[in-house]
Formats: C-alpha cells, structure tokens, sequence
C-alpha cells in the first residue's frame, strides 16, 4: 500500500529506482484515489485511458536505465488549457468541448521526454476566467477540505487534484493569481513563475501578456523539481526567456511588506492574523522584515482589468465557428458567428468579450487601453526600485479563505476583488509563490491558508529559499 498523503517527488523517485513498487503501482495508486474521491470533488473533466499502459513505458525505462529522471514515472494532472496531442482540450467550455489537440505544447513535450505520466485533465474556470473553477461549462470542483466551498481559480482542478491526493504534482497556468489562489484555498504550493521562463506555446491564450504555465505540488521541494523540467528558451514562443539559474543563495534576505496592501478593503480578519504570524516567523528564522512602498498598487486591479478582457477580445476572436470547436448553422454566415459564439460561451466569457470589444473600440482605445498600459509600466517601475533594497516581498496571497460555492458567483466584482494581491505580479511580470501558512476553523471544517512571496525578475532562486525555510520550520 503506497502512502500518497505523504509522498513526494523525491520520495516516490527513490522507491521506484531502488524497487519498492513500479510506477504501474504508483500510477494504479492514484487511478484508485480518484475513483474514491473525485465523484465529490470534481477535479477532474477526464481520466485517460492509457494511464498504466504510460506508467509501463516508465518502468521500462527504469529497468533499463534509459534517460531516468526525477520525473520518471511520476503521476501529474494537467490543466484543460494545455495541449497533449491527440488528447481532448476544451479550455472548460462547450465551444471546444470535442476539440482534439494536434500537436504537444513544449511543456507536455518536456514531461513527455522527463517520463512523466499523465492521469488526465482537470477542470477548470472557462477560458481561465474566473476565480473559483465555478465557471466550468461541465459544472464546478469542490474543496477537498471542505465540498461546500471552491477550491479557487481558475487552476481550482489542478490544486484540489494534488490537494485530495490524487496526483503526486498538477500543471496550472497563472494569468491573475490562477495558480496561486487555488493553491492557497487548498492548501498546497504554487509557483508563478517569471513571465516567460516557461514557454506559453500550446497554452490556450487568455492574456497573452499576462499567461504563464505554472507548478503546483504538496511541498517547495515538488514545485521546483517540476519547474526546473518545464523552464527555458523555446524558439517557438518568442517571449520566453532563459533558464534561470537557481543555485545562488544569500545568507541573509530582506523581506519587505507594502504598506499600502494591509490596508485592502475587505481582507479577512483571520487572513491578516495568519499573514501577522508568518511575518513572525520569518523574523525568527533571521529574515529582516521592513515595510516598503508601492504606490501604484492599488491601481493594479483597474489596471488587470481594463488590459484583460481588451486581449481576451483578441485571443477569443478565432473562436468562430467556422475553422474549428462548436458550429451553429446560422441563415448566413455571420448568423453563423452568432448562434456559434452564443452557444459556445459561458456568461462570464461573454462578459470580458463585450468589456474588450468595448475598451478596444475607436474612441475608447486611448482613453482606457493606452492610459493602463502607461500604469501598467509605472506599477512595474515601483516593483524595480523596491527590489533594489529588499529581495522578497511578503503579503496574505487571498483577502479570504476559501468562500462557499455559490456564494460570490452572482457578484463578478465582488469575485474580481479575489485577485487583489496575486493580479500584481501578472501585471510586472516577475515571480511569485503561494505557500501554506497554517488553517483557521469555520463551522467545524479546517481551511487552509496561504501567503505569497514575490522577487525580482528571474530571481526564483530567493522563493524557493526563503518558501522552504518557511515551509521546514
């Protein structure tokens, strides 16, 4: 019997190598996790069929010892925005809901020569809209701690799939804090990492500018590993950058608060309780802790969505119904656009498609797109001259632990105010992380919590630094 609550990366690596169980165990292991479990959590929109006869290919490699990583034979859920060939890819909605990729994206490509094993694809917020995985078209995932509440958004599939155990590590994508928020409603890591140091080609687009494939795992340790796989220069996504490097370590890091995050609107008392301990223990592990400012934080929410839905608008447009996904026959063709977008797309698609349109408009273009992007380089600007004086900045990763489902869908600005502190390092571009920091008790059940560090560009070096001797303490 393989203990999955416990296992990691490095532990499952090693019992595989030295013969515990074989990876069909490991994988059958988890098979057996989701039949138990996930007819409750709904992480998952498919379990694929070929799963043992992948996690065979592993353990041939293993016998044979051809080209075995550290992810050989590792079981990882992927998100249903990221293409694996010849595999259904709908991006949660029913304009792709029969779509078939056709060709691997770089990261699957990766995982692909790794030896990973993928389990399947997990659900998610349409389109990566949204912030609680309610917005799927095939219904929302619960919170494995508690099934009345979301796990968060829109990588909520991914993180409820590690957090419920039933797979070892997931790959997400963060365009707002979709990787990082879910991660904190669950309890689990995620790693947003620097705009293009993991390549975005055969990514669904939501915002291009903003879109970054991202880790999530039970520890730091777990999310590096995936991460160190994934990263690096790819000739086909020109926005990627290099492989950072990783080993440098400062014996001593400074860790500053923005003043001006602490003084949200709407952040939970039991969230900055948690956030005041943390700050704490970072001083006892010998951190230095100063406040900072930022001033053009408060203006990134505006900023993230006045930008987003003007390129959700332009990413969107190729969903036709005429070259690929859903097709509704109209009297001509553009009634065919109609009938088809209109029955492809969930409500709030719809929503951030007509804002776009709108913000993209003649006449409007300058008044709103141009004057975001001039705050856009001013907040990235603040971020700059803070990271001159401290390596790392600390605040709670969501104003709230995870809130009942149903409860805030009605309200999209109300659900937009979830991404109040992760939507800043989109906006920048630099990494960040969302690591456990402790639970509160709410009607009986135990929520997680979590905070955020974020660093410079290209710097993850200091999260995974700083994450892990917040993690180990």
């Amino acid at each position: 019997m393989i203990d999955t609550k416990s296992l990691t990366i490095r532990k499952a690596h090693d019992a595989l190598v030295k013969g515990e169980y074989t990876c069909v165990d490991l994988a059958t292991a988890y098979l057996e996790n989701i039949k138990k479990f996930d007819a409750n959590i709904h992480a998952y929109l498919e379990v694929y069929s070929d799963v043992l006869e992948q996690a065979k290919m592993a353990d041939e490699r293993i016998k044979n010892k051809d080209n075995v990583t550290l992810l050989t034979g590792i079981p990882i859920s992927v998100k249903d925005n990221i293409l694996i060939k010849g595999r259904i890819v709908s991006s949660a909605s029913k304009m792709l809901e029969n779509y078939h990729a056709t060709y691997d994206s770089t990261v699957i490509k990766k995982l692909k020569e790794a030896g990973a094993v993928f389990l399947g694809r997990t659900n998610m917020d349409e389109f990566a809209m949204g912030g609680s995985t309610e917005n799927s078209a095939f219904g929302p995932t619960h919170n494995p701690h508690d099934l009345s509440r979301v796990p968060g958004g829109t990588s909520g599939g991914a993180a409820a799939s590690v957090a419920g155990d039933m797979a070892l590590v997931a790959i997400g994508s963060d365009t707002g804090g979709s990787i990082r928020q879910p991660s904190s409603f669950c309890g689990v890591v995620g790693l947003k990492p620097t705009y293009g140091a993991v390549s975005r080609y055969g990514l669904m687009p939501m915002g291009s500018s903003f879109d970054q494939i991202s880790p999530c795992g039970k520890t730091l340790e777990d999310v590096k590993i995936v991460f160190d796989f994934i990263s690096g220069r790819d000739v086909m996504d020109s926005t990627s950058i290099e492989k950072p490097i990783l080993n440098k370590e400062k014996t001593k890091l400074k860790i500053g608060i923005p003043k001006e995050s602490m003084k949200v609107d709407g952040l939970d008392k039991v969230v900055l309780k948690n956030f005041t301990e943390s700050v704490e223990k970072f001083k006892k592990l010998g951190y230095e802790v100063k406040e900072i400012s930022l001033p053009n934080i408060n203006y990134s929410l505006a900023v993230y969505y006045t930008l987003i839905p003007a390129e959700i608008s332009s990413n969107l447009a190729r969903f036709d119904g005429v070259k690929y996904g859903l097709q509704q026959d109209g009297e001509n063709m553009v009634d065919d656009y109609f009938k088809s977008r209109q029955a492809g797309f969930g409500k709030e698609v719809t929503r951030r498609i007509i804002l776009g349109t709108y913000i993209l408009s003649s006449g409007y273009y300058d008044a709103y797109y141009n004057k975001a992007n001039i705050v856009r380089d001013l907040i990235r600007d603040d971020f700059k001259k803070v990271f001159q004086d401290v390596d790392l900045i600390l605040t709670p990763t969501a104003p709230s632990p995870a809130f009942k489902i149903g409860e805030k869908i009605s309200d999209p600005l109300t659900l937009y105010l979830e991404d109040i502190f992760t939507v800043p390092a989109n906006l920048a571009g630099i990494p960040a992380v969302s690591i456990p920091s402790g639970f509160t008790e709410i009607a009986g059940k135990k929520l997680p919590l979590g905070v955020q560090l974020m660093s410079a560009h290209s710097n993850e070096a200091v999260l995974f630094q700083a994450g892990t001797d917040f993690e180990n303490q």
